[in-house]
């Protein structure tokens, strides 16, 4: 497409779709003008694709996840596009400002973190592929919360993004479904009949998810809850005016939100409600697909495969089988082996409490027939496999749930299916060896390094081709080439634009001035004890307090990045926010150490803020206690954007410390075994306190109300917690942690060895494209195929 021919597709949307004039246009205007433009060359490829499938009768992968923290679209498809250039042409043309445009999109609030995010990447990679799949979820009106801080707290507001038009997606109004709740069951002519008494209207939304090239386009479906009647006339009539719209209002609460605070039963009736409502949308619409095209449900294993992502679709299991036997009359077992040949159980989690249960008796009112499907299906196996129980103490248990009702299940880093296996699933697992696999994450480097660090992806480019954003471990082609000085050059300039950039927009956006020569040192994730932020922060007190006993000294300087939000109902880390800010206002003002040290934490971490500051990282905090990090994603962005790893042994950093190097890798902290084996040791966190003065001295900050105005109890609860219990063994990895810190901080002094480290990072972290990782799905669980038609539909 020329600059040209796109200049005139913009206008013409910008008149014809917007009704505006260029004269009168706004940003908002130009922006979606430009979408719309984009959105035209996706749909052709979209709808081949989909032709394509149909004609060779392929296999089709369905992905069913609570969350997909997709971002910003724009760039991304222009990117994969191939339009990118002609677009900033065309404004460059028309006097714009080509960056305010794309910009001024908002961040799609449909996650929250790395599990929402890999869904998003694994839907980009299925199409890079050409593999055939739907993403199903929930299309959220205000997404998880919006961040902000009120004096150095947590404050949650609704997120107001679809307050603007989502020029991406289509309307289905002919792929609704009515999805049913509570209610009776009965039996009627040899058939158990489930007859709700309360019901919505799942409405259908589809977004076309284009891969790398145009090749080929995929749909992520997202489902809407809406009334199955808008109002009640005669109470409207009678002037109850709010009560006439109660059903639409309960109706819409069930897409409102992402992860409802749950403490309440209100609130755990609601996310029920939820995880039924776009599960079984999904499994009748992917039916009617199926129903469409072949007449024997045996088949289904053969054309469907469906991966839960995570616990929070493991109803699909009783779903899917009701639909098969009450509906379609198809026997019992049969119905489960069928419905099991589908399914597959991506687990995300080793926290026990993390993976989902429901009482008896909010599953038997909500979904009265699942209940009894899932006694059978139960019993089922029971008799199979005695000893293993999915209802115990009067709770439904997903995860068990899951992985019965699954063909496969996985673990999501080598590490944690080897400890799933020992520990949350170690007796199902003895009972079916066979089906736990390992699908080690990967992220997407269209968007994790061509799109969001274009000026690193221009210096990869210039050196080994383009072949690279295809094929990630093509990245490898740069090893021979670090030992030039020019290309590490240029690979530092790269980074240094970003942390310029970032340094500006801190200083504007937040009102603190960075200096970019510093070590930009970052943590960007879901704020949780098992991350541990708080060792994070309590370093931080110490390495400051450090520097003013001794300001003489040589320090490195360091700006230390925060980002992440807590869920509303975590009350322990709301408390770390607050410690963190509380810490930043004491520390970003000392005129003693303000020179070497600053503490920034922007609020309302997203997508869109991940792609400001991976690129400019020089260090990457994965700091989890060894054994609770199922695999982290963002670990696999800094490294492939070029930041050093200081981490534990845990989740994936065991993989990426094994493809970087070892002396590229800050390596601290106790093996997931000595940590099991240090919580059995009585007093261990006083213990790791009395031996280390730093550590203890940061404590009494807490404790002694430096932080908090003179206020000794306002963080005597973090303090008490590491002193204490310390599950998480903050204190006795604490001086490990120090350490590590120190020699990353030496290691920065030095910029050649630096340099030469942080390119190794980049050439070796091509293995953990989410290509990669799709493609081993594709092969060794869902036994899918890519369709072949791809040279064809890029060039029509």
């Amino acid at each position: 497409m020329s600059d040209q021919t796109l200049r005139d597709a913009i206008l013409s949307h910008l008149k014809y779709s917007l009704g505006k004039d260029a004269d009168h246009a706004t940003i908002y205007d130009w922006r979606v003008a430009l979408s719309l433009a984009t959105r035209d060359k996706i749909v052709d490829p979209w709808f081949e694709s989909t032709r394509a499938t149909y004609r060779a009768g392929a296999k089709r992968v369905y992905y069913l996840s609570m969350e997909f923290l997709i971002g910003r679209l724009l760039e991304d498809a222009m990117v994969n596009t191939g339009i990118l250039d002609e677009a900033k042409a065309a404004f460059d043309s028309l006097g714009l400002p080509f960056d305010q445009i794309i910009h001024d999109e908002p961040d799609a609030a449909l996650g929250n973190g790395g599990l929402g995010r890999l869904a998003a990447c694994f839907l980009e990679s299925l199409s890079t592929l050409g593999i055939p799949a739907y993403g199903y979820g929930i299309r959220y009106e205000h997404g998880l919360f919006r961040q902000r801080f009120n004096h150095g707290r947590q404050i949650e507001e609704p997120e107001d993004w679809l307050t603007q038009e989502h020029v991406w997606e289509f309307e289905r109004p002919e792929a609704s479904f009515e999805i049913g709740f509570a209610g009776e069951i009965f039996e009627n002519g040899g058939r158990t009949v489930w007859r709700p008494d309360e019901s919505v209207v799942a409405r259908a939304f589809d977004t076309p998810v284009i891969g790398w090239k145009g090749q080929w386009a995929n749909t992520l479906r997202l489902w809407e809850a809406m009334p199955t009647s808008v109002l009640d006339l005669g109470r409207f009539n009678r002037g109850d005016y709010a009560g006439a719209a109660e059903t639409e209002a309960l109706a819409r609460t069930i897409s409102r939100v992402l992860y409802p605070d749950d403490t309440t039963d209100e609130g755990k009736a609601l996310r029920l409600k939820q995880e039924y409502f776009f599960t079984a949308a999904s499994l009748r619409d992917l039916l009617r697909r199926f129903e469409s095209e072949h007449s024997d449900l045996r088949d289904l294993p053969k054309k469907v495969a469906i991966q839960m992502n995570d616990t929070h679709p493991a109803i699909a299991g009783p779903e899917l089988v009701r639909l098969l036997h009450d509906e379609r009359g198809m026997p019992f077992a049969e119905a489960m082996m069928v419905a099991r040949g589908c399914l597959n159980y991506t687990n995300h989690t080793l926290l026990p409490e993390a993976l989902e249960r429901w009482s008896e008796g909010l599953m038997g009112h909500l979904l009265p027939r699942h209940m009894r499907l899932i006694e059978m299906i139960n019993e089922s196996h029971a008799q199979q496999y005695p000893g293993v129980t999915i209802i115990e103490h009067g709770q439904v248990k997903m995860g068990e749930l899951s992985f019965v009702m699954a063909s496969k299940v996985n673990g999501v880093s080598a590490l944690h299916t080897s400890l799933m296996k020992e520990t949350v699933f170690k007796d199902l697992n003895d009972l079916h060896p066979e089906r736990i696999v390992n699908q080690t994450n990967g992220v997407t480097p269209r968007r994790w390094l061509k799109t969001c660090n274009p000026q690193l992806a221009n210096v990869i480019t210039d050196v080994i081709g383009d072949g690279w954003i295809g094929d990630a471990e093509k990245l490898g082609d740069l090893e021979p080439h670090i030992g030039e000085s020019g290309f590490l050059e240029r690979y530092t300039k790269a980074k240094r634009a970003n942390k310029e950039t970032l340094s500006n927009w801190i200083g504007t956006e937040l009102g603190v001035k960075v200096d970019p020569s510093g070590m930009f040192d970052v943590q960007i994730k879901r704020i949780h004890e098992y991350k541990r932020q708080h060792l994070n922060i309590l370093e931080t007190i110490a390495l400051w307090q450090e520097m003013r006993d001794n300001p003489s000294a040589d320090w490195t300087p360091r700006v230390v990045i925060f980002g992440g939000k807590a869920a509303p109902g975590y009350h322990f880390a709301k408390d770390i926010i607050y410690l963190i800010n509380s810490v930043a206002l004491a520390v970003n003002d000392d005129p003693v150490t303000s020179k070497w040290l600053k503490i920034i934490y922007p609020p309302n971490y997203n997508v869109t803020l991940a792609e400001r500051l991976i690129p400019a990282a020089d260090l990457s905090e994965q700091i989890s206690t060894a054994g609770k990090e199922a695999s982290g994603t963002g670990n696999m962005k800094f490294a492939l954007n070029g930041a050093m790893t200081i981490g534990t042994l845990d989740g994936a950093n065991v993989e990426i410390r094994e493809h970087v190097g070892a002396d590229n890798f800050f390596l601290f902290g106790m093996t997931a075994q000595e940590v099991l084996a240090r919580r059995e040791v009585e007093g261990h966190a006083g213990k790791a306190i009395s031996a280390d003065p730093k550590l203890a001295r940061a404590l009494d900050a807490l404790r002694n109300g430096t932080f908090a105005d003179g206020d000794h109890d306002r963080f005597r609860g973090i303090a008490d917690n590491v002193s204490g219990p310390d599950y998480f063994l903050v204190a006795s990895d604490f001086t490990d942690y120090w350490r590590a810190s120190r020699e990353a901080d030496t290691a920065f002094r030095d910029p050649a060895r630096w340099a030469r480290m942080t390119a190794l990072n980049t050439a070796r972290s091509g293995w953990f494209s989410s290509d990669r990782t799709i493609r081993g799905y594709a092969s060794e669980i869902w036994d899918a195929v890519p369709s072949k038609p791809l040279r064809r539909i890029a060039a029509a």
